[in-house]
């Protein structure tokens, strides 16, 4: 696992889109080797689509060749919900940039048969090849995409019933009514992140503070499932200070002595 720490959210954002753009230059996609993107919702990744944005509308980057699957959708939400994840893709993401929308995937939460569903997306993302690089966020329980804790760390894409932690954190985006959050999401699961060919991971702010821990310091275990990544064969964590506050102090200068190239 890499880890890389920012002093804020935005030195982080830059950093992963930075990332990002160059894997996609250095993969050199054509419309016969596509890049396979995995793409998260949230706050934590917004400073990094706007990152993105930026580099494309000034010249430097193109998702012509790129093809996106998202991490997972509410269910029984309309897509045209301002709060569903269709819509947040949309809104902060792809009209911006010139992907096409043959190439953009994501769950449909309002399928007639959820489990179908599931099993053709994962079965998409096979068929494409596999995800060469899956962007993530972290919640402060440790949950990666909607794989809250308890869920399988070789879950694949799948129905998910939301904690009550999860539905009062999501009512933010609902003027507070926990009644108006949905109270299931479809989501790729902790298996299909694995199998990505790489995984960047960003993390900011104190409240994730104690899920960063047990990500880098802590053992692998289904109550953190984000602290699967682990074993991934290739790893990137960008944080931001705030974030690192429950990180052991051999931790924290650890990373960024290997960083600065002391190491």
């Amino acid at each position: 696992m890499r880890v890389i720490i920012e002093p804020n959210y935005d030195a982080m954002s830059r950093w992963a889109a930075n990332y990002v753009a160059k894997r996609i230059r250095e993969f050199n996609p054509t419309p016969d080797k596509q890049f396979k993107l995995g793409c998260p919702t949230g706050s934590s990744p917004l400073g990094l689509y706007r990152e993105l944005i930026k580099m494309y509308q000034a010249g430097e980057i193109s998702f012509q060749n790129v093809v996106t699957f998202n991490m997972d959708e509410y269910v029984n939400l309309p897509e045209e919900h301002p709060e569903s994840y269709h819509s947040f893709m949309w809104t902060n993401f792809f009209s911006h940039i010139d992907i096409k929308k043959e190439n953009v995937h994501i769950l449909n939460g309002n399928a007639a048969d959820l489990e179908k569903e599931c099993a053709d997306y994962e079965r998409s993302i096979e068929e494409a090849g596999g995800i060469n690089l899956f962007m993530g966020g972290v919640g402060p329980d440790g949950h990666l995409a909607f794989n809250e804790p308890g869920s399988s760390l070789s879950s694949k894409t799948r129905i998910k019933t939301l904690t009550t932690d999860t539905i009062i954190a999501n009512s933010r985006f609902f003027d507070g009514n926990l009644q108006l959050v949905p109270k299931q999401a479809l989501t790729v699961g902790i298996g299909t992140v694995m199998a990505a060919e790489e995984v960047l991971l960003v993390c900011s702010g104190h409240h994730k503070a104690r899920a960063l821990q047990h990500i880098i310091d802590g053992s692998v275990s289904h109550k953190w499932t984000a602290s699967m990544l682990q074993m991934h064969p290739k790893c990137i964590v960008v944080c931001d200070e705030n974030a690192c506050d429950e990180l052991t102090v051999g931790t924290y200068k650890y990373y960024l002595d290997k960083e600065r190239g002391n190491l």
